[in-house]
This record gives C-alpha cells, structure tokens and sequence, in this order.
C-alpha cells in the first residue's frame, strides 16, 4: 500500500532516557512503514537543552504556534542530583511549563480504558478527565533562599510610580521564599476551555481550588470561573442537562472518591498535575494517560503524561530486557495525528488514527502486555512482553 501523505508537518519534540529509546521505535515500527512522516524536529533531550541554554524549547514552543500542532516525549526536569549527573550548566525549568507558558490554554488529561484492568476506587464506573491549567503558579516562579535575618516583601510597582507592598516574612534566620502570578487573561481561557469542553462531551463539570486559605489568589480564579459561566454558559449548561459547580479542592477529592466518575474535574496547574497522576495511577498506569495542551488560538500539543520511565533506562543501556509500557507516547502521537488530519482535512490520516489506538487496546485485551498492566490485569490468559515485543505485537495488528 501506498504510504499515506502528509501536508504540514508536526512539531515533533523528542526527550529523555528509556522514553526517548522507544520514541524511536514507535516511529520506526508503528509509524513510518504506513505514513511518510512529515515533521519539524526539536531535540528536548536534557543534553542539548543544556547546549542550548534551553533555547530549544523555546523554538519548539514557537514551531508549534506556526504549525498548529505538536508530539512531544516525556522529559527530564532536572533537580540537584540531575545537575550533577548531566553535568549541567544550570538547574533548566521543566521544558513542560515552558511550552504551557508559551501556549497558554487548558491540559486535558483522561485514563485510557481497556478490559481487564479494573479501577483500583471501585466505584469509579466511567474515565474521569483532568483539566488542568497550563499557565503560571509554581511552573513559572520566583524563588529565593534567605541567607539569615531579613524583611521578606511582596512589592507591585505600576507604572505611575506608586507600589503596593505586603510583609512576607521577618525572617530570624535562613529560609526560603516563592513568588507565584497568574494572569485574569489566562485564568479566563483556562473557564471557556473547560466550559466548551464540558459542553461538547456532555459531562459534570467540577472546579476546585483552595480559596479559603488562599483568599485573593485562589479566590480570583473561583470568581473568574463563576462570571463567565453566569454571563455566558449558565443557559447552555441547563439545556444540556450537565451542571457546573465549585467545591473546595480538599471537598473535591473526597467527592472524586466517592464518585462514579464520567465528570470533567478543573484543578489549577500544580493541583492538576498531582491529581492526574493519581487518577491515572488508580485506573491502572501512568502509562495509560491521554494528555493533551489545547490553546485559546486553536493550537495542540500532545505528550506522554508520565515520566522518562529511568529505572528501565539504566537496564536499557546495561543490556538488561525491559518491559516498558508505551501507550501514553502511542496516544501522544495517535492524538497528534489525528488533529493534524482533521485539521489538513486528511480522512485517511485521521483514520489511520483511529486503527493505531484500536491495535493498541486490541494487544492489551489479547493479553499481550506489558509488566506494569500485567500485574493489574484480570484477564485469564496473559502474557508478559519485552518493550520492543509489546510494539511489534501492536504492529502485527495494525497491519
């Protein structure tokens, strides 16, 4: 068969450590023999951002805003110990938080459901979708470390001259300080995004913050939310038979746990982050994650919603098998693909999209898994394979 063509390429953002071994396989074996790929490569491996002073994820950020969509592999945020390990110039912030601040807009994150493997909260029925704020909070802070006795303030200063200012801190001694912004611009994109969304899967929305402690910061975003859903959501909501209400994020888990799921939850970017990992984990993996960064000009970036997997890395390279799960990246691309086809208006790119993701799931109820799912799955006869053999498995079907 004739490989199918692509007309504008995908900003193609490869990564770190075991993710990135099987980035390459997945495009050689799932990819490449069906579709000539067409994309614009950007190396966010931790060894050249760190040659290019983190200007490549600064180029991809912008490559994504010229071409309208982006694939990205998990990567490496580096802490002290990455320092030392990479040898890096300095302690770069995560490419992630990056792009989002570049992007802006709303990360949608929901478990991928396959047979077998049974929600860990056994109430939970139906998938539950994250949406989490892809802008500012602690992505995109300033910290410093207080070297003794000091007056810690929070200052504003406009434009005429004139400050607000408030104490932090009088510090007796060392410590530490943070600052954290966000803007009403983009709190407001984030409510439309999960507003619209809402409306179009015809699903609870859920929002929650913290704003009895925090009661300017947390607070602006509860009355953001409520704003716009009076003036322009509040009708539409009602004629869909959905409902929207704000809860406490600490009432908010609780309620999540008692739930049977099939709600939109919105969490802020950090409260999104944790929770999705959680919500991911007790449907059954990390790996079994959609993620997908949705901005108000249209744009998409697709990623794995997991890390760079470097416990399966150092086997990798000591020649030791593993049996890593790449669904999360397999969807990541699928997504990818997808949108790029509808977009280019491309039928048989969208369809191959959808035969991708159907090989996929198909493999797993097979019982061919990997060893994370294997564990998990309650499917009588199973069988547990090696990274590589888990993709030549989907291969075998898709073709």
């Amino acid at each position: 068969m004739a490989k199918i063509q692509m007309k504008t390429p995908l900003v193609e953002m490869d990564g770190d450590e075991m993710t990135r071994i099987l980035w390459k396989e997945i495009k050689d074996r799932l990819l490449t023999p069906f579709i000539d790929l067409k994309c614009e490569y950007y190396d966010l491996g931790l060894p050249y951002r760190d040659e290019t002073n983190d200007q490549v994820t600064v180029d991809a950020a912008n490559a994504i805003k010229k071409y309208g969509v982006g694939v990205k592999c998990a990567t490496i945020t580096p802490n002290a110990q990455r320092v030392e390990e990479y040898k890096l110039k300095e302690m770069w912030k995560s490419p992630n938080g990056t792009l989002r601040a570049a992007l802006d807009g709303t990360v949608f994150r929901a478990p991928i459901v396959v047979k077998g493997i049974t929600p860990s909260v056994s109430t939970w029925e139906k998938p539950i979708t994250l949406a989490r704020h892809a802008y500012g909070d602690v992505y995109k802070n300033s910290e410093l470390y207080v070297d003794g006795a000091a007056k810690a303030e929070l200052v504003v200063t406009y434009p005429d001259g004139h400050t607000d200012r408030k104490t932090i801190h009088d510090f007796d001694g060392a410590g530490i300080i943070q600052g954290v912004h966000n803007t009403d611009a983009s709190i407001a994109s984030f409510a439309h995004a999960c507003f619209k969304y809402a409306l179009d899967q015809k699903q609870d929305l859920w929002f929650s913050t913290k704003d009895t402690i925090s009661k300017i910061y947390d607070h602006r975003f509860k009355d953001i939310f409520a704003d716009i859903y009076e003036a322009e959501y509040k009708t539409a909501f009602e004629e869909a038979g959905i409902e929207y209400f704000y809860t406490l994020i600490d009432d908010a888990v609780a309620r999540v746990i008692r739930s049977k799921g099939g709600f939109i939850w919105a969490c802020k970017n950090y409260d999104g982050d944790v929770m999705s990992d959680m919500v991911a984990t007790a449907f059954g993996s990390l790996a079994m994650m959609t993620s997908v960064l949705v901005s108000p000009d249209g744009l998409y970036e697709y990623e794995a919603a997991h890390g760079t997997v470097t416990r399966h890395y150092y086997k990798h390279l000591k020649g030791e098998p593993t049996s890593t799960n790449s669904v999360a990246t397999i969807f990541a691309w699928s997504g990818a693909l997808r949108k790029r086809g509808e977009l280019d208006e491309l039928p048989e790119l969208v369809d191959f999209s959808d035969r991708l993701e159907r090989a996929t799931l198909q493999t797993i109820e097979d019982g061919v898994m990997t060893g994370d799912l294997y564990l998990l799955s309650t499917l009588e006869n199973k069988r547990r394979v090696g990274s590589v053999e888990f993709l030549d498995e989907i291969a075998a079907r898709l073709a």
